[in-house]
């Protein structure tokens, strides 16, 4: 049977998603993570697979690894690679229900990457109904921290990941519908100013505001940006009495580079920001760092030729490019293993209150999904 003419629905789709959408796993909940890891680790266990929970580190949640019914389970073939965790707070589906409006459905995670995440399952799930043996097995792994740049869960997925010929992460596909052959470098910083406390009202003049300090270094920092190489604020926190002045502020720092020698660059520039000298230091460390997924590597470039040679038979244009965001495909296309990024479903504005998916894209990327694993080392 063509795995193109699996029976896949949209709505059957939307249905098995709403449990995931619903099941809210924002990174730092570690409890909220391990809900969500329990649906797919039951929704694993019923697709036969050999599930293992594998233990959070450093507060954070657990992993599942499950590897799937095959002749050969348990050899190196293909790992479907995918997190979990979601940028949104417990209660964002209040305000962002799961909800479908004409071709588009809403919902936090939904984008980014539950809908990927499922999409690829779902084509396992047809797959082994049919009684469709791949020829290569699969595996799958999804972990708990990638929003926040993978702290815990790196040295499990370089190790994963070196036992298979192909990695598989459906993470949600460029704006134009393409994959991703290639990742630019990813580095955070963590910065705290210290100031000296006075009561705000009664003694102004003789303290030293922490905040006022990194206010204006916010500025200098996000003025260093510049289309190879950006740098972004994206938490500042501080203060706690309005009539106290603040001796301690903490921010952190997002910096994307396209190469590794733009991205040596912008951590100079970052670590020059230290200073021990006058009324209100700044310390400024390093955070945890994607390296350069170059493109254009063989097996990287052969398996986007697959992959672009189904989605004409699919009836779509599959584009590839190197794209900025993270993934934890930096880290498998870094190690040189051929890897296929972004594979996962069409949508917009994710990481925001209006992130969706198109519909269609679900029976689409299924399709895609189906023919890879049937395609790949056949």
């Amino acid at each position: 049977m063509n795995p193109l003419d699996l029976p896949f629905h949209a709505e059957e789709m939307l249905a098995g998603l709403k449990p995931w959408i619903e099941t809210e796993s924002p990174t730092f909940d570690a409890a909220a993570v391990n809900r969500m890891m329990d649906v797919v680790q039951h929704e694993l266990a019923a697709l036969g697979g050999k599930v293992e929970r594998i233990p959070g580190r450093m507060g954070l949640g657990d992993s599942v690894r499950a590897t799937m019914p095959h002749a050969r389970a348990g050899e190196g073939g293909i790992l479907l690679l995918g997190h979990l965790d979601t940028v949104h707070p417990l209660g964002t589906i209040d305000v962002l229900p799961f909800k479908r409006e004409g071709e588009i459905c809403y919902g936090p995670g939904l984008m980014d990457m539950k809908g990927g995440n499922y999409v690829y399952l779902d084509a396992l799930r047809k797959l082994f109904a049919a009684g469709i043996e791949t020829p290569l097995p699969v595996t799958v792994l999804f972990t708990p921290d990638e929003e926040i740049g993978t702290p815990s869960t790196r040295e499990l997925i370089e190790a994963e990941a070196k036992r298979h010929k192909y990695i598989l992460v459906p993470e949600p596909a460029r704006p134009d519908g393409g994959a991703v052959i290639g990742r630019y470098a990813i580095a955070r910083f963590n910065l705290t100013a210290r100031g000296k406390p006075s009561h705000a009202g009664w003694q102004l003049a003789e303290g030293r505001s922490a905040i006022a300090a990194m206010a204006k270094k916010v500025a200098e920092i996000e003025g260093m940006t510049t289309e190879d190489c950006t740098f972004s604020v994206g938490v500042f926190n501080s203060g706690r009495w309005v009539n106290c002045v603040s001796s301690v502020c903490d921010a952190e720092v997002l910096s994307m580079a396209k190469t590794q020698e733009l991205l040596d660059e912008g951590i100079a520039k970052m670590m020059a920001f230290n200073s021990s000298d006058g009324d209100v230091t700044l310390d400024v460390t390093r955070g945890v760092t994607r390296p350069v997924w170059e493109p254009d590597q063989a097996g990287t470039m052969e398996m986007f030729g697959l992959a672009k040679e189904i989605a004409g038979e699919i009836g779509f244009e599959l584009s590839a490019a190197s794209a900025g965001g993270g993934s934890d495909g930096n880290f498998t296309g870094f190690l040189g293993l051929p890897t296929l990024d972004s594979i996962g479903v069409r949508g917009k504005d994710l990481h925001t209150l209006n992130e969706h998916i198109y519909v269609d894209s679900l029976v689409e990327r299924a399709r895609l999904a189906a023919a890879l694993y049937c395609r790949l080392g056949a």
